[in-house]
């Protein structure tokens, strides 16, 4: 039997009938011991390349995107979100962008559509973790019409840290493209009107279901959290926006979406170091599709490994 298929049918996520217009795989379901995951894209983030490096020399930037035989202008940035079922309780890993915010990014949001596509009723989701509060893991939440198709007992979990930080955000180290500030500000503060009694905040650490862990990490945001799943010896580690494509060569690039680029490099850097030490599976938002692989380290930098797919 195709093995992909199987993997599906054993998690009851079913495959679903893909749209006419899609010719590219858009999730991938796997298991992690117990616990049945499922990587869904949200579709894809067209940024300036100066955002993967602000502070890198412009010469060694363009460099390394023509050795990746990547644009030199602008990348179009993965946005991935995970779906995870353990026990009785079925966890969303963030919530992707949803409605374009005037910043010309029509080939994003696509997550509900998607979900749908995989026979997941967003009825049916009792957890909702959020690594962190930019547009692009809320946005999805505020599409008119999901907040009625959410249980009434939805527990979001996000570090209680992030929400205080989205009172007043402080965006004095970023380096982001002109509307973002404002469409990242504007966001965050109508997701917490609207979703503040779903919320259940933590400090540093909070099991949100049998074996799914999130951990703040800090860096990229003051409450950024990464979420591990672990059962029966396999563990994978959803790392949202603290490891990005460059930051396996150039780990001390600063990404311009970060609030505080040094203590974001210090965070990714321990992670990824973290990651080499145990050989666990890695997912981020914005890896390439579906983003599975493992990290090893190579002299001062890090080699990513991605996972052969198995269909």
């Amino acid at each position: 039997m195709n093995v992909q298929k199987k993997i599906s049918e054993e998690i009851n996520f079913h495959p679903g009938r893909p749209a006419t217009s899609e010719l590219v795989p858009s999730r991938y379901a796997l298991k992690i011991g117990d616990i049945d995951v499922m990587i869904v894209s949200d579709g894809v983030l067209p940024l300036p390349t100066q955002m993967l490096g602000h502070n890198a020399n412009p010469a060694d930037r363009a460099s390394w995107m023509a050795h990746q035989f990547l644009p030199s202008e602008v990348l179009d940035w993965s946005l991935n979100a995970v779906v995870v079922r353990s026990g009785d309780q079925i966890v969303l890993l963030d919530a992707g962008l949803g409605l374009d915010p005037d910043l010309n990014l029509p080939r994003a949001g696509q997550l509900t559509k998607r979900l749908e596509a995989a026979d997941i009723d967003l009825t049916t989701v009792t957890d909702l973790v959020l690594t962190h509060l930019h547009m692009d893991h809320i946005g999805g939440l505020l599409v008119p019409g999901i907040k009625e198709k959410l249980r009434p007992d939805l527990r979001i979990h996000v570090a209680a840290a992030e929400a205080k930080f989205w009172e007043a955000p402080d965006f004095t180290q970023t380096r982001m493209p002109d509307g973002f500030p404002d469409a990242l500000r504007a966001t965050a503060k109508r997701f917490l009107a609207e979703y503040r009694s779903h919320l259940r905040l933590f400090d540093e650490k909070q099991e949100v279901a049998p074996g799914v862990v999130a951990r703040r990490t800090g860096g990229h945001t003051p409450g950024h959290s990464v979420i591990r799943i672990a059962s029966n010896g396999d563990a994978l580690t959803f790392a949202g926006d603290a490891v990005f494509a460059v930051g396996f060569d150039h780990p001390e690039w600063h990404n311009g979406f970060e609030h505080d680029p040094e203590e974001a490099a210090r965070v990714r850097i321990r992670l990824l170091r973290e990651l080499s030490a145990s050989g666990e599976l890695l997912v981020a938002t914005h890896l390439p599709f579906p983003s599975l692989g493992r990290v090893a380290v190579e002299g001062d930098k890090f080699r990513w490994a991605p996972m052969f797919w198995d269909y």
